[in-house]
């Protein structure tokens, strides 16, 4: 497929359903993301994806660390 031509429905439909399979889609958001042989479009729509996964991680493990220090403080005497 040429970088530049647009990504079809048919192609959009198979990606999301792939996006829909744990650990296949990050494998497939890596492949997409920095193969060559992606559509500009597509590889953009990854990284950006790539990005917001890698910021909910983060927010999670704050929340995470943040409630369990909250949980420790009322559990002291």
């Amino acid at each position: 497929m040429n970088e530049q031509q647009p990504v079809t429905l048919g192609n959009w439909m198979l990606t999301l359903l792939i996006m829909a399979i744990p650990l296949v889609n990050l494998i497939m958001l890596l492949v997409w993301a920095f193969s060559g042989s992606t559509p500009v479009s597509k590889a953009n729509w990854a990284k950006a994806t790539l990005l917001w996964m890698l910021i909910m991680i983060v927010i999670g493990v704050l929340f995470g660390v943040l409630g369990g220090v909250g949980i420790a403080m009322l559990g002291q005497p």
